[in-house]
């Protein structure tokens, strides 16, 4: 009997319900209810009241169509300019292809009468009328008949924004691939979780902010944090309002209803304004002037131009070829073999004036050329360094870089860039003719060939029913291997979270890493959670390699989710770097830098750490901890801030690390409540954990860096709670009452600092310095979480030197 309503059921999904096809001598203004538009039929589209605006399948390729909105009449180059694609990413065939509309009230896309639906609104129209409309606006909507609208093409842009269309919180601009290719491409525009409009690039390895700059706080790039919602819209008069206080008038501004902002394939945001007479679209405002600074311009090991006679151009680094002839996405590669090791046979070629945005391996201030490139031969990763001249401090900054993007060469550019080669390459005076390509080149449409299989409809009586059985047998067996793959390969389909949100890391194997750490012998770190080890990658790479305890547990399920997740958004000097992840089977691995010096918990009583660097650890842990809560594209608290998650270079450079408990907190504060338990180390947690009524926010952190500057300050471990049941830690009370009892307080003539602070730390320290610190520390580890200060302002003060 189950197979019988198995076979009655796969029958029904061969045969589809026929629609009635709408077909008329004029274009239909509306789409009624168990109507469909087809891509056969020539005239089978809807048109606006005005007839300004078309809808119906636009021909993206050899046999691909898309349905689509479009200004229906064509510009003077006879090129139709479309304003929004319904299934960009997915072209259907060029026959027997239907928009339809279901008595029920639901939009489907089906391709060349496939069950598969390409796309739909997943809509119920309980009232049995709607309507599919096209208005003047060039909005597509379906409206029931008591002026519902269950669905509009407004609520749901692809690449641009006409007049009046909100841009919100739940939509975004996504570019093309490029001109010619109407898929979704690199950038988009997108209100980010601070509430600011951001142009962001989400390319194959990397993503990153790069407008508003991302080295500039959102108020100092003219934008605000607090607005109550997220919308931002042009006006017929050419007006653009955003929430966040982004504000313009185009270069032609007044009453103009043919205009459009548009992302580009190139990641600039640009507002164009249809000259009528000349049919020609005029930009009237973008959003960058400089158009090389957009990230991912020209790809990996590769920089960006601008020419008055071709414009954006791309240019391979001299010793490097391109990937993709046809595509300056894929970037460059050497045409030589890297050295892996630091041997000091490497040369370095000079680039004036080249400059390469992020991804350095390290800051050195007021380092020498020399000293600069001693460091790139040490690091096994290094391409190249950067070196200039900051005219604020009088010293030379030195950056070495891991990953050559966002390249740009310009004389204006006050600096210089040296791309590390290795001598025999130099000297055996190998081809380095540069490669140019011109971003703006017209050429031929790129095409798009889909091949279908068409099911034919005039059969033979015997050769029809020897199909269909095949057809029915062969579904049920496709069912069955189905089930057993669904059924035995659970792990598979639950890993593919991870690599969604491991986008831009590298995926290792399980056999490697176990390889790598010499079958995971030399532990160097231990949690509640993980187990870190040292070991070699096969390019010679030293890792820190943390492998999760019982990951097929919904702890450590979470646990690798949230670090994975957290650190693929977050890129600070003070941060620990990540450089990716292992997801097979049961096995949860993450891979980041190794740390020459351990943790801060390893120094604390060693003579690695003077007082110079003591305060050096302050500042840096701060600022790793203000870009977390302030800066990032989403604000993380990170839950467990301690000596033993605060790491040191072989410089005793600190880093943050351990995010496994780490939490996104939404801005409105509603976040708070996903909160169900404590997190973090007895000790180091701030009294709002131990109350259900008190709200969870970043003063939680605050708190736990106060009580570990205080250890750090005094050699001694923060105790739990005291036996009158008070919340502050014995080593905080300790330090108020001697700071209390002190004659003439802070930066006083009483010896109050010296009881304070440890006895056993090597060098000297400077008082006042010292008390500024112990004063800072103290304010953070304040039992009220509103008389602590955040962050940013503990990083100001360190840095002022006046404690307040």
């Amino acid at each position: 009997m189950d197979l019988l309503l198995h076979f009655l059921l796969l029958v029904s999904v061969i045969i589809p319900t026929p629609f009635t096809t709408s077909s008329s001598s004029s274009p239909p203004y509306a789409l009624k209810l168990g109507s469909s538009l087809s891509v056969d039929t020539k005239d089978d589209f809807l048109i606006s009241p005005d007839r300004v605006f078309t809808a119906g399948f636009y021909s993206v390729g050899d046999n691909a169509f898309c349905f689509s909105i479009w200004f229906t009449k064509p510009l003077s180059n006879g090129h139709l300019t479309v304003v929004w694609m319904a299934n960009r990413d997915a072209p259907v065939n060029g026959a027997r292809s239907k928009l339809s509309l279901s008595k029920t009230g639901n939009l489907v896309l089906q391709d060349a009468d496939q069950d598969l639906l390409i796309w739909t609104t997943r809509t119920r129209d309980l009232t049995g009328s709607a309507q599919l409309k096209l208005n003047n606006s060039g909005n597509l909507y379906l409206q029931s008949r008591d002026g519902q609208i269950l669905w509009q093409s407004f609520g749901s842009p692809t690449d641009t924004l006409l007049p009046n269309q909100p841009l919100t919180k739940d939509a975004m601009l996504v570019s093309s691939r490029s001109r010619t290719n109407y898929s979704s491409g690199f950038y988009k525009l997108f209100f980010d979780n601070d509430n600011v409009l951001r142009l962001v690039y989400t390319g194959p390895k990397v993503t990153g902010i790069y407008w508003p700059n991302p080295e500039l706080r959102a108020w100092d790039a003219g934008r605000s944090t607090y607005g109550s919602e997220r919308t931002a819209t042009i006006d017929l008069f050419g007006r653009f309002i955003s929430s966040d206080g982004l504000f313009f008038n185009t270069s032609d501004n007044g009453d103009q209803p043919m205009r459009r902002v548009t992302m580009d394939f190139d990641g600039n945001v640009r507002v164009y304004s249809l000259d009528a007479s000349r049919r020609i679209w005029e930009v009237t405002w973008q959003a960058i002037a400089q158009t090389c600074t957009i990230h991912g311009s020209c790809g990996e090991n590769s920089t960006c131009s601008n020419e008055p006679t071709y414009g954006r151009k791309c240019t391979c680094l001299p010793y490097h070829k391109m990937i993709n002839q046809t595509d300056w996405s894929y970037g460059c590669e050497p045409a030589f073999q890297q050295s892996l090791h630091g041997n000091g046979e490497d040369s370095f070629l000079y680039c004036p004036h080249f400059d390469f945005y992020g991804y350095d391996s390290k800051y050195l201030p007021n380092t020498t050329l020399n000293a600069c490139k001693k460091e790139c031969r040490n690091i096994s990763n290094c391409k190249g360094f950067q070196y200039k001249y900051d005219k604020k401090q009088g010293i030379f900054l030195c950056y070495p870089k891991f990953l050559l993007l966002n390249g740009f060469s310009s004389v204006s550019f006050n600096g210089s860039f040296y791309l590390k080669v290795p001598a025999s390459t130099v000297s055996s005076n190998t081809n380095k003719a540069i490669q140019e390509l011109n971003l703006n080149c017209s050429g031929h449409p790129t095409t798009i060939q889909l091949e279908r299989v068409y099911d034919r409809k005039k059969e033979k009586g015997s050769i029809k029913y020897l199909l269909l059985f095949t057809y029915v047998f062969g579904s049920l067996e496709m069912i069955c291997i189905i089930y057993f793959f669904y059924k035995t390969r659970n792990s598979v389909t639950n890993s593919q979270g991870y690599l969604q949100a491991a986008t831009g890391f590298e995926r290792f194997r399980y056999a490697d890493l176990r390889k790598a750490s010499k079958n995971f012998s030399i532990e160097i770190g231990r949690g509640g959670g993980a187990v870190v080890y040292k070991g070699v990658l096969s390019d010679n790479r030293v890792a820190a390699i943390k492998r999760l305890k019982e990951a097929s547990s919904n702890q450590g399920e979470a646990e690798f989710l949230a670090e994975i997740s957290t650190l693929g958004k977050l890129n600070h000097m003070n941060l620990i770097d990540i450089w990716g992840y292992c997801a097979e089977g049961k096995h949860r691995i993450l891979v980041y830098e190794y740390m020459e010096n351990g943790s801060l918990a390893d120094n604390l009583h060693s003579s690695k750490l003077d007082w110079d660097k003591r305060f050096e650890v302050a500042v840096g842990t701060a600022k790793g901890l203000a870009y977390l809560h302030e800066e990032c594209l989403e604000w993380v608290l990170h839950c467990d801030v301690k000596p033993h998650n605060i790491l040191l270079d072989q410089d005793c450079f600190p880093k943050v690390a351990d995010f496994g408990l780490s939490k996104f907190l939404d801005r409105d504060g509603r976040g708070n409540l996903e909160f169900i338990k404590a997190r973090g180390t007895r000790g180091y947690m701030a009294p709002e954990w131990f109350f259900v009524s008190q709200p969870i926010t970043s003063k939680v952190d605050v708190y736990s860096y106060g009580v570990v500057m205080l250890e750090m300050i005094t050699g001694r471990s923060p105790k739990g709670s005291d036996q009158s049941g008070g919340y502050e830690g014995m080593t905080i009370r300790w330090v108020r009452e001697k700071v209390a009892v002190a004659a003439e307080g802070y930066g006083g003539k009483s010896n109050w600092i010296e009881e304070i602070v440890d006895s056993t730390v090597n060098g000297e320290y400077d008082s006042i310095r010292m008390g500024i610190l112990i004063k800072v520390a103290l304010q953070c580890a304040e039992e009220n979480k509103d008389a602590r200060p955040t962050m940013s302002q503990v990083v100001d003060m360190l840095l002022r030197g006046d404690g307040h």
